[in-house]
């Protein structure tokens, strides 16, 4: 990708076209380490993409050496014509044992909310994962203040870990690699997450070099 071209890269398929309307919501979520989350939510269809991030705390522009009292986030933009809310909560809850106590505030569950509704149907959820745990969790909810973006090498890391194919999609997204649904598909892709056979139609649709394609393929 040349370097002095500011033009946005194509996205390689026809299912990484954020929606026409561009009508897409936001949810924000902490269980643990961020890149799982990243990777299962990514696999999502109705995902348009995934970043990591901080938040939930004060410390004013936490890094990963300097995280102060913020927590690993995972925030999701969706189309809620094509996955809900309740999708990415019941994703949330089963991914994790929100009974466990992190043993640092870094890694704590926590649902960061941004409306009214949202906030009421994850403490409906969390009502429901208690009864049918059987006693309380220890996931949190707050309202979602601010997200603060991660460092360039925390995103998508299940896909950057993959030779070959995290060199290929680097090298063509640059920056803009953290906001390619391509990039959040293929990472979720490689980590194990989505239907076998979503998989395969999804990489057919690609405009890779062939051992890119090869190496993806033995990967998954």
């Amino acid at each position: 990708m040349n370097e002095t071209d500011d033009t946005p890269p194509t996205e390689l398929a026809p299912d990484a076209a954020a929606p026409s309307s561009g009508a897409t919501e936001t949810a924000t979520f902490g269980l643990g380490c961020f890149w799982g989350p990243d990777a299962r939510f990514g696999a999502m269809a109705g995902v348009v993409r995934t970043r990591v991030g901080y938040a939930g705390g004060t410390t004013p522009e936490p890094t990963y050496y300097n995280l102060g009292d913020h927590t690993e986030v995972v925030q999701v933009e969706y189309d809620p014509s094509e996955a809900s809310y309740a999708d990415l909560l019941e994703v949330f809850w089963s991914a994790h044992d929100p009974r466990s106590t992190a043993r640092k505030r870094q890694y704590r569950s926590v649902i960061l909310t941004d409306s009214v509704a949202h906030r009421q149907a994850a403490e409906r959820t969390q009502r429901e994962a208690e009864s049918r745990l059987g006693g309380a969790v220890a996931t949190v909810i707050e309202d979602l203040d601010a997200f603060h973006l991660a460092e360039p090498y925390h995103q998508k890391y299940e896909l950057r870990a993959t030779p070959v194919l995290g060199d290929e999609l680097a090298d063509r997204y640059g920056d803009a690699l953290v906001d390619s649904t391509v990039a959040a598909r293929l990472n979720g892709f490689v980590a194990g997450h989505g239907d076998a056979e979503r998989r395969r139609s999804f990489l057919a649709e690609l405009d890779l070099p062939p051992k890119v394609l090869d190496e993806v393929s033995r990967r998954i």
